[in-house]
C-alpha cells in the first residue's frame, strides 16, 4: 500500500478578498426536487473531481444515499499523475470505499463504470424475482458538485448528446431522466453544493478547478493563491509540480518573500505586464484556464491527508 501523504493546506485568500460562497436559486430548487427523485432510484453514482476528491465531496451525501447502493467517480482522471491516483485508490480502500476512475470527455473508464451500475441492476432484479415481481431498469442519480463532468459522462455513457454540457458551472439546471438500453435509466440532477461554504480552503479549491460559479470569487486572489498552493506542492512529488514550472511557461522566476513564502502578487504583476499588456485580471483568468485545460500539466490539488494511525 501507497506511503500516506501529508496534509497540504492552502493558502488563504487575502483579507480584503470576500469569502467564497455561492448557492444559486436553481441549485435550492434542485435539492427540493432530489428528496423526491430519491425515493425513486436504486443506485446513485457520486461524481466527484479528480484533482480534488475530498472538497468535491457533499456533506449531506451520506443522509441523501441512505442504504442506496453507491458508486463513487473520480472524473478526469487524465488531470491528475499517475502516482495521485494510486495514492487516493490506496486511501479510499483504507475507507472500505471503492472507486472508479474516468475521463468522461476521452471515453476512459466509462465502459468500467456502466458494467458496475449493471451489476447493481441484476443484484436488484435478482431481490424482485424472489418477491414475484417483474425485472425492470436500474434507476441511478447521478449526483455531485457543479462541473465535475457528470453531463458529459451521461453523454458517453449513452453514445450521443442528450443533455446539455459545457466547461462552466450551472449548465445543468433542472433533473431529466435518460434509458441507457433496457437495462439502466440515468437521472442528470444539476449540481449540488452546501448551502455555506464553512471551509474556505476547500471552496478555494473548488476556484481553483472551476467547479463553482465565476461569480463566486475574485480572479486575481484566487490565481496568487494558486501560485502559494503551487509552491507548497512543488516537494511532493504525487502532486505533479514541477521545479519551475511557472517560470518555464510563462518566462517569469517567482521570487520569495522576506517573510517566507513565495511573492505572489509580485509573480502575477510581473506576468501582466510581459503577457497581458498590464492586466492583472486577464494574466490571472489566464493562469487559472492554464491550469483548468492542463496546459500546465497534470496536478493533483489534494492528496489523501494521514490516516489516524499514521497520524
Amino acid at each position: 500500500m501507497a506511503a500516506p501523504m501529508p496534509a497540504v493546506n492552502l493558502p488563504q485568500l487575502s483579507v480584503n478578498a470576500p469569502a467564497i460562497q455561492w448557492y444559486p436559486g436553481h441549485i435550492a430548487k434542485a435539492e427540493k426536487a432530489l428528496q423526491e427523485a430519491l425515493a425513486k432510484v436504486d443506485l446513485v453514482i457520486e461524481v466527484r473531481d479528480a484533482r480534488i476528491p475530498l472538497a468535491t465531496g457533499h456533506p449531506r451525501l451520506r443522509r441523501w444515499i441512505g442504504n442506496r447502493q453507491h458508486l463513487l467517480v473520480l472524473n478526469r482522471r487524465d488531470m491528475v499523475p499517475a502516482a495521485a491516483q494510486q495514492a487516493w485508490d490506496a486511501w479510499f480502500r483504507g475507507q472500505g470505499q471503492p472507486i472508479w476512475w474516468c475521463d468522461a470527455k476521452a471515453g476512459t473508464g466509462v465502459k468500467q463504470l456502466q458494467q458496475a451500475a449493471i451489476r447493481a441492476g441484476e443484484a436488484l432484479n435478482a431481490r424482485r424475482r424472489t418477491r414475484g415481481m417483474r425485472p425492470r431498469p436500474v434507476r441511478a442519480l447521478m449526483l455531485g458538485f457543479p462541473n465535475v463532468g457528470k453531463s458529459a459522462l451521461i453523454n458517453r455513457l449513452v453514445r450521443q448528446k442528450v443533455v446539455e454540457s459545457a466547461r462552466r458551472a450551472g449548465v445543468t439546471r433542472s433533473l431529466r431522466w435518460v434509458r441507457l438500453g433496457q437495462e439502466l435509466d440515468l437521472l442528470d440532477a444539476p449540481g449540488v453544493l452546501p448551502p455555506r461554504l464553512d471551509d474556505q480552503q476547500a471552496a478555494l479549491r473548488l476556484a481553483l478547478c472551476d467547479d463553482i460559479g465565476q461569480a463566486a470569487y475574485d480572479s486575481e486572489a484566487v490565481a496568487v493563491a494558486f501560485l502559494q498552493l503551487i509552491a507548497s506542492l512543488e516537494p511532493l512529488t504525487a502532486a505533479g509540480v514541477p521545479a519551475g514550472l511557472l517560470e518555464r511557461r510563462y518566462g517569469i522566476p517567482v521570487a520569495p518573500l522576506p517573510a517566507g513564502g513565495p511573492d505572489g502578487e509580485g509573480w502575477l504583476a510581473a506576468a501582466a505586464e510581459r503577457h497581458t499588456s498590464g492586466d492583472l485580471g486577464r494574466m490571472a483568468t489566464k493562469l487559472l484556464d492554464d491550469f483548468r485545460c492542463s496546459r500546465l500539466g497534470a496536478i493533483a490539488l489534494e492528496l489523501p491527508p494521514p490516516s489516524p494511525a499514521a497520524a
